[in-house]
């Protein structure tokens, strides 16, 4: 039902003044304290939800070594919590719900692992701390009144944990493909519904109400992308300024990426149509490199297949398309000599999925990332694994921030035909990405949405699009 209400502007002398009531208290804490006044203020991701899958705040978790015993640690609540937050659950109700070997409270967790440890001396204690190579930040160590009275490890554990998320279980997939499927239909719920004149952001409420009113997903995996027109140029359109705020205009072509999360797993998922539903020459000629570098990549990945090479396999087919099409000229593999393909495709081809939008794990030890255009971009260049789930998102972008230095390079002027390419400077973008999983004899592509160019435009006149429950076999061997 049409609403009489209008979103009202937001004066920024609101966040102005929080900031400044941050600092005013911040400040005071620590001349109390006899601190320096210096330092951020920063918030850091953990890997708890991944060996624990708590949702309510304030927990730990902890795994003994030597008896394989898995204990929760849980907040000791307030009596006044039962009177605004609900009833206070016994430690019972915890360790049943998450199958753990014991629960005990916050406040004993030193007396507990203390008790616990079957070794001589402190208790040694592995945290979790090492650089995630996708969002280069560090982990943060958990701590805890008491920490001191420990021996800690900060260099054991974050690889093998990090490897341990690479590869999915089948109960993981099952949830990712869950992920997947709402997300799917939501995506075909907005191509449906797109009209000239919507607002970006409505295509966006699209989105997000589909996922939580029918698959329960109150969150999305990260921030939506709903871009038309040029603004499909800005490759993480939708994250900063005024996000998805462009009116719909015949002509344009609209790139939404969104993908809803569900028990912490999450998809990724990008769909690029007309906003009139019916395609133009030219898009349909962007639109088909785009989706057979799409195909051609998900045909050709299995276990054991280096995903630099399905890099430069999209690019090669992007770039051979648009030379069939008549905007590029001359040796293809002379283009990807030159990294021609990063002026049109800046990106990586995807990234590792699950807890994280970008899993982490892309990047083993040692590894040395590549310095040449969009090569330099990969997530990860390691080699498929049976169990991986990777995203799988070519794209081909008119960027003029990449494209006027390129039409103006002698070693790279010589590919475009300028008469041609010219008429493409606003056209803004396609992606198209997909969720997959690799098996040992190929991949499964877990998103189902309209692909072929036929299949879009029959949908956005309302024809029916069924999404298919996926029963998932196991990718490892795991149960």
């Amino acid at each position: 039902m049409a609403s009489s209400l209008s979103p009202p502007e937001v004066p920024m002398e609101l966040h102005v003044k929080n900031r400044e009531k941050l600092l005013k208290s911040l400040i005071q804490h620590l001349s109390i304290s006899s601190r320096p006044l210096r330092g951020f203020v920063f918030l850091q991701e953990s890997y708890f939800a991944y060996l624990f899958g708590v949702r309510e705040p304030g927990f730990y978790g902890a795994l003994d070594i030597a008896t394989g015993e898995s204990i929760l640690f849980a907040p000791r609540l307030p009596d006044e919590y039962a009177v605004w937050l609900g009833e206070i659950k016994p430690l019972s109700y915890f360790k049943e719900r998450y199958m753990v070997s014991a629960v005990h409270y916050t406040d004993e967790i030193t007396k507990v692992l203390h008790q616990q440890y079957q070794g001589s001396g402190n208790p040694l204690l592995y945290l979790l701390h090492g650089l995630n190579t996708d969002s280069n930040n560090f982990s943060k160590p958990a701590d805890f009144e008491g920490i001191d009275k420990f021996k800690t490890d900060l260099n054991t554990l974050h690889p093998i944990l990090t490897e341990c998320r690479v590869i999915k279980s089948e109960l993981e997939l099952t949830l990712i493909q869950f992920a997947n499927d709402i997300s799917s239909e939501a995506h075909v719920e907005v191509m449906r519904k797109t009209k000239v004149g919507m607002k970006e952001y409505q295509l966006e409420s699209l989105f997000l109400h589909h996922t939580y009113m029918y698959g329960g997903c109150r969150h999305c995996s990260y921030t939506c992308i709903c871009a038309t027109g040029d603004n499909s140029a800005v490759l993480h359109y939708g994250h900063a300024a005024a996000p998805n705020v462009k009116t719909l205009q015949d002509g344009d072509m609209a790139l939404l990426d969104m993908g809803a999360e569900y028990h912490f797993y999450g998809s990724d998922i990008t769909c690029s149509f007309p906003v009139n539903g019916k395609f133009t020459r030219y898009q349909s000629l962007i639109y088909n490199a785009v989706l057979r570098a799409h195909n051609a990549v998900i045909s050709s990945m299995r276990h054991g297949v280096r995903w630099v090479d399905m890099h430069e396999l999209a690019e090669k087919t992007i770039l051979e398309s648009l030379k069939e099409g008549g905007l590029l000229c001359g040796d293809v593999d002379a283009m990807i000599h030159e990294r021609l393909g990063a002026v049109l495709m800046p990106h990586g081809l995807g990234h590792f999925l699950g807890i994280d939008t970008h899993d982490p794990g892309g990047y083993l030890q040692g590894a040395e990332r590549s310095k040449e255009p969009g090569l330099k971009a990969l997530r990860t260049t390691r080699e498929l694994l049976e169990g991986m789930v990777i995203t799988v998102e070519p794209g081909c972008y008119f960027i003029d921030a990449l494209l006027v230095p390129a039409m103006e390079n002698s070693k790279t002027s010589k590919y475009f035909n300028l008469q041609e390419i010219n008429k493409f400077r606003d056209f803004g973008g396609v992606r198209i990405e997909s969720d997959v999983y690799v098996t040992s004899s190929g991949c499964v592509n877990m998103t189902k949405c309209p692909r072929e160019i036929q299949e879009i435009e029959a949908v956005m006149t309302g024809a029916p699009w069924p999404i298919l429950k996926t029963t998932i076999p196991p990718a490892n061997g795991e149960i």
